[in-house]
């Protein structure tokens, strides 16, 4: 019989840091994408990072009503009332935050 690993629990839900930091970059990359589209249907060009200030870059509050509504949609998810706040739509890097939150404490 060979050796058997123990179960090491940890954060995330059991995922092993690598798949943590993989999910992370896809949500990333999404959030991103959300993101430049909602710019372009509002005729907005700039340069988007992750830490990017949004309201920096021209989003009106109806921009981020759409981008809020855009991020449900792309997540599949509803976001509780009260995650819907200025500091979780600042920039893509606090909206990946909040995501991940979300889908971690959807799946446990």
């Amino acid at each position: 019989m060979g050796i058997v690993a123990p179960n090491v629990i940890t954060p995330g839900h059991g995922r092993r840091p690598a798949e943590m930091h993989n999910t992370a970059i896809n949500v990333q990359n999404r959030v991103l994408s959300v993101v430049r589209s909602v710019l372009q249907q509002n005729a907005i060009s700039a340069d988007v990072h992750p830490e990017s200030r949004l309201v920096d870059i021209g989003l009106s509050s109806m921009g981020m009503v759409e981008l809020m509504l855009k991020v449900e949609a792309e997540f599949d998810l509803i976001l509780p009332q009260f995650e819907i706040t200025p500091e979780n739509f600042r920039s893509v890097k606090a909206m990946e935050r909040m995501i991940l939150n979300q889908l971690g404490s959807g799946s446990g």
